[in-house]
């Protein structure tokens, strides 16, 4: 009876275990920002290339909207723009057909960062809504990441970002300071590990006729390749793939097999941004009105000049 209470404990630990693994395998599988945010500490490379392009090679255009200035320690919106077409479908890893998702980074000026809940206005919170963003690390808060959600409802993503303030961090200044944005849809190509993903075309490995076209019980296509010097070559193509070669086709290497998959891509742009002094504003509209006074004072004084001048013509 003991060894019986045993065993069945230890086939619950081991389910458990199992369970959680799978789970933690789809999380990690599909929050691919995680990827640089482990692989390199600061996601904008010294050329200027975001890491997200190892992965997702197509290019792909991305826009930012923000202010030209804001003042310190002001909550304002970044709004990063990730266009495609609504009916694009993605390959997904078992071969389905999906929609795609989005995901972006957005790499703040020192001292930039993710405005808290409780500075937030309603308006940002409802256009933000069912959105995690979170910053790139716990030593970065100034560089943002977010994804991957769906697509279909985030082809726009709203940035609450908090402004610094000069007066209590005295390393910021009153200037201008550059935005980074980089952002993504649909999987990417490669995987961190160097390895392909099924989101590619796939070209023959070796060239001759084609014998066979056979479907496999996994939903695979196996294509037989028969060499001239009578050589029998077999290549797998993934579950999902559209074959572009038929029975018989003479192929050559690299020739490919199947329509290239990946609707997605990843693109990156930047935008500046001026961190303006608010002595600066009221300094400028007192020297605006003041420009405005003399110019009304010279209109008023050319018009009495005038009038004294007519007034001496008529004696």
């Amino acid at each position: 009876m003991e060894l019986l209470k045993r065993l069945m404990k230890f086939i619950m630990i081991s389910f458990i275990f199992i369970i959680s693994s799978l789970t933690l395998s789809v999380k990690m599988s599909e929050a691919y920002p995680i990827y640089a945010q482990q692989a390199y500490a600061n996601p904008r490379a010294a050329n200027g290339r975001i890491a997200c392009a190892n992965c997702h090679l197509a290019e792909k255009p991305v826009q930012i909207e923000s202010p030209k200035a804001v003042l310190p320690n002001k909550v304002f919106e970044a709004a990063v723009k990730i266009p495609y077409a609504k009916d694009a479908k993605q390959i997904l890893g078992n071969g389905q057909l999906s929609g795609l998702n989005v995901g972006a980074v957005v790499i703040l000026p020192e001292g930039f960062k993710l405005a808290p809940k409780n500075l937030i206005s309603k308006e940002i919170q409802e256009k933000s809504k069912g959105v995690y963003i979170s910053p790139y690390s716990s030593t970065q808060d100034n560089i943002l990441v977010v994804g991957p959600i769906a697509g279909d409802t985030h082809q726009e993503i709203i940035f609450p970002v908090l402004s610094p303030d000069p007066a209590t961090n005295k390393k910021i200044n009153f200037l201008k300071y550059p935005i980074y944005v980089g952002a993504n849809r649909g999987r990417g190509q490669i995987y961190p590990t160097g390895e392909k993903s099924n989101n590619n075309m796939v070209n023959s490995s070796s060239e001759g006729q084609i014998a066979e076209i056979q479907t496999l019980d996994k939903g695979e296509t196996s294509i037989t390749i028969i060499g001239s010097t009578g050589k029998e070559t077999k290549q797998t193509i993934p579950k999902g793939l559209s074959l572009v070669v038929s029975k018989k086709d003479t192929i050559k290497v690299d020739q490919p097999l199947t329509k290239d998959p990946n609707v997605g891509g990843f693109g990156q742009t930047d935008v500046e941004i001026v961190l303006q002094d608010p002595s600066r504003v009221i300094g400028f509209i007192i020297f605006a009105f003041s420009v405005l006074f003399t110019q009304i004072f010279f209109v008023i004084k050319k018009k009495q000049f005038e009038k004294v001048q007519a007034a001496e013509l008529k004696f």
